[in-house]
């Protein structure tokens, strides 16, 4: 019933447009259908977002719309257009061809709709972890694998649409077959064709897994220092303390060694070296430094020991250990202990300061000699006791 009366509106449009050529009348039947549908995307999406809604359902709303637009705008645009074709006067060859067009766009549809699912779900539950706080290890671990499912899930859903469309044309089921006819040659071709991206594949899944970095880990990787901003499904990168950004492949992280510095938790112990004389009083330096860890508020009220950590000929070595929430929070609190150590050293026992000693025997002997000397000729000179030779 419902063909039959979109053939009768065709007809109607052709017997109205009788000036048109053949085909252009259904062109702009579909053109018109789009058009609607797109125009009641558009209105319902304004009324959706109208609705009065709580504040936290408020903000899963807007996040549920925006992540369905473009998929529920292809929807609506191939509906309308498959409920359109039967009503056009498209020749036989011609309909096929929209009708090919039209399945393709459902089987992109459907990939497009799973991709959005897979992106909502990660952001829903998501949601619950924040990367803001000092102690965000547990926050890390999560995101990191839903990151990477997400990014695996998302190829691995176009591999598959693309594939389901490209099924639907009998070339390509034909070529399809011929391949798996000689499936010995081409496995081997596509297997050393396809090596570094399995290399890869392979490598993110250990990495999701055993997560030896996550994001934003403190890391050394190649004499450089810095954070775990990214991890693709082929890469990582890794900003440095001055801004650069490092690229580095995957299986770099599993096959040479490089420093985690917040593997296990976000937490650091820093030290910092200092070196005085034999004189200095260890005692008052170590209450010093007690006060100043208690007085800065990097501190995470830990850590914070003075050891006489080396004792060399010429100064002795103090080794401060205090400890931070973070790897930033301790490079900082490490520069301010040194910084109001050394002020105390100078202020109150400066004599404690690194001091070179050197001692010449044989140097002060021969002086003290030619002192004498002088001493002897100026008498003489007074008694008249010198006696001048004349050449």
């Amino acid at each position: 019933m419902g063909d039959e009366a979109l053939r009768t509106l065709g007809q109607q449009v052709d017997d109205m447009m009788p000036w048109m050529p053949n085909g252009l009348s259904g062109a702009a039947i579909l053109a018109a259908a789009a058009a609607v549908a797109l125009l009641a995307h558009w209105v319902s999406l304004r009324i959706v977002l109208r609705v009065p809604v709580p504040g936290r359902a408020r903000g899963f709303l807007q996040t549920f719309v925006a992540a369905t637009t473009g998929p529920s705008r292809l929807a609506l645009v191939v509906l309308a257009l498959w409920a359109a074709l039967p009503s056009t006067d498209f020749a036989a060859a011609a309909s096929r061809s929209i009708g090919q067009a039209l399945l393709v766009g459902l089987i992109v549809l459907v990939g497009w709709s799973a991709m959005r699912a897979i992106s909502i779900a990660a952001t829903l539950y998501l949601r619950r972890f924040r990367l803001d706080v000092d102690d965000n290890l547990l926050a890390r671990k999560h995101v990191t694998q839903v990151r990477f499912v997400k990014r695996a899930g998302d190829v691995l859903i176009a591999l598959v649409t693309v594939a389901t469309a490209l099924m639907t044309f009998a070339s390509v089921r034909a070529y399809g077959l011929s391949l798996f006819a000689s499936a010995g040659a081409a496995s081997l071709l596509v297997g050393l064709a396809a090596r570094p991206l399995l290399t890869s594949l392979i490598a993110g899944v250990q990495i999701a897994i055993t997560q030896p970095i996550r994001l934003e880990d403190a890391v050394i990787v190649e004499g450089e220092w810095g954070w775990v901003e990214e991890i693709t499904s082929t890469y990582v990168v890794v900003r440095l303390w001055d801004w650069r950004r490092m690229i580095l492949p995957l299986s770099y992280f599993l096959e040479k060694p490089f420093q985690n510095w917040t593997r296990e938790t976000s937490s650091l112990i820093g030290s910092v070296f200092l070196y005085v004389d034999y004189s200095v009083p260890v005692e008052a330096v170590r209450r010093e430094l007690t006060e100043i860890a208690r007085a800065s508020p990097l501190w995470d009220s830990k850590v914070a020991s003075l050891q006489v950590s080396d004792a060399k000929e010429w100064a002795v070595e103090l080794r401060a250990l205090v400890s931070a929430r973070s790897a930033p929070q301790t490079w900082d609190l490490r520069c301010e202990v040194r910084e109001k150590l050394v002020a105390f050293l100078q202020r109150d026992y400066p004599h404690a300061l690194p001091t070179a000693r050197v001692q010449l025997h044989n140097q002060v002997a021969g002086a003290e000699q030619r002192i004498s000397g002088q001493a002897e000729v100026v008498s003489a000179y007074r008694t008249g006791a010198v006696v001048h030779h004349h050449l």
